[in-house]
């Protein structure tokens, strides 16, 4: 059986590219996406050595930095590519991954991390976010109908649908009118291991965009002077961020997975502000024995435990981060970090592939493929 592994695009080594390495633990599949830039580090750990067959969005100019400004082709270069030789089409999909082009003789199975999230769920947050107003917000929003409407016929191609969360499960039904089971991402619970010792600092570990608002973390941290907080990750927003950098905090830019673990195995806790579609970052840090304070919204509310392993704040306010630092460091409810490992063990990466095989076979039986 020839099987073909489909990518939005491959630039930086996320929670989405997480799955796309472990589907390739499953599957010797051949690997296409919009573009591959991957580094040789992140690509020997995504895709273990292999390269994406891409698109023509590969070849354009500035494809780099300014990837997202080709939106508008992103339909035309997904259907490009040609997997007519493949039985299996696995697409591992958060925008236009799951919209190629599908022959009556295939199967295709989407593990869906959200219906596209600029189009679907935050369009006024993408326009905000990006400063776009007048005729440029306008473009935009007619972009952005085309690719739903676009999006929305094409899912009816996907033979069945893996959503990362029951959070985008719902959101698949609601949208797409289609059912989807329910498998959370891989936990590397090998590479993120127990940390048994003294724990300084809090930890935010992040792309620099404005949606993760990691700008308010940082400024509840400035209400607390004796709370000492590292920002690891890299992004657009990282000018912006170090303006608001207090004596309390420090920035570390890009880390090593070795470095992110040690960052997490000492930390007192993950804090995390987004609203997620899940978040696979509050479950690395569970296995390093590490709790959460988490927004209570989107995925975190399947991922976090409050108050054995976390505690939530209701909005991405300063004051409210605060408050629940301050909760945190009051608490005698959270576990110690063995128990907290052990309470996500069962998200650990080799009960992930077993249960993404067990669905995809049954989907291959299904059409009688097997």
């Amino acid at each position: 059986m020839r099987v073909a592994l489909v990518h939005d695009w491959l630039l930086v080594n996320g929670g989405a590219e997480k799955v796309t390495s472990e589907l390739l633990r499953i599957y010797d599949a051949d690997v296409f996406s919009l573009v591959d830039l991957l580094n040789d580090e992140d690509r020997q750990e995504i895709l273990h050595g292999k390269h994406a067959r891409t698109t023509f969005i590969q070849r354009l100019p500035g494809v780099r930095k300014h990837y997202r400004n080709f939106l508008p082709f992103f339909p035309k270069a997904i259907e490009s590519l040609d997997l007519s030789g493949y039985d299996l089409i696995i697409s591992s999909s958060y925008a236009v991954a799951k919209g190629v082009r599908k022959g009556h003789h295939q199967v295709h199975v989407c593990y869906i991390h959200t219906p596209m999230r600029y189009a679907w769920v935050h369009e006024a947050m993408y326009i905000e976010d990006h400063k776009l107003s007048g005729i440029k917000a306008s473009i935009v929003r007619t972009v952005l109908d085309r690719l739903r409407r676009w999006d929305h016929a094409n899912s009816a191609f996907v033979d069945h649908f893996i959503a990362n969360s029951r959070n985008v499960a719902d959101r698949v039904r609601r949208i797409y009118g289609r059912t989807a089971d329910v498998v959370l991402p891989p936990v590397d619970g090998d590479v993120f291991s127990l940390g048994e010792g003294p724990r300084s600092h809090y930890l935010v570990a992040s792309r620099l965009v404005p949606y993760k608002k990691v700008h308010q973390i940082m400024r509840a941290f400035a209400l607390m002077p004796e709370r000492r907080l590292i920002v690891c990750g890299d992004g657009p927003e990282m000018e912006h961020l170090r303006t608001l950098l207090t004596p309390n905090i420090t920035m570390v830019g890009h880390a090593t997975r070795a470095e992110l673990v040690q960052l997490m195995r000492t930390a007192k806790a993950l804090i995390v502000a987004a609203d997620e579609d899940l978040g696979l970052t509050p479950l690395e840090a569970q296995a390093c024995g590490t709790p959460v304070i988490a927004l209570r919204k989107g995925g975190y509310l399947e991922t976090v435990s409050e108050p054995d392993r976390g505690v939530f704040f209701e909005t991405p306010e300063p004051a409210d981060i605060a408050a629940a630092v301050e909760r945190f460091e009051r608490s005698t409810s959270i576990l110690p970090p063995a128990a907290i490992r052990e309470r996500v063990s069962s998200y650990f990466a080799p009960a992930f592939r077993a249960r993404i095989k067990a669905i995809v076979d049954a989907e291959l039986v299904k059409h009688g493929r097997r």
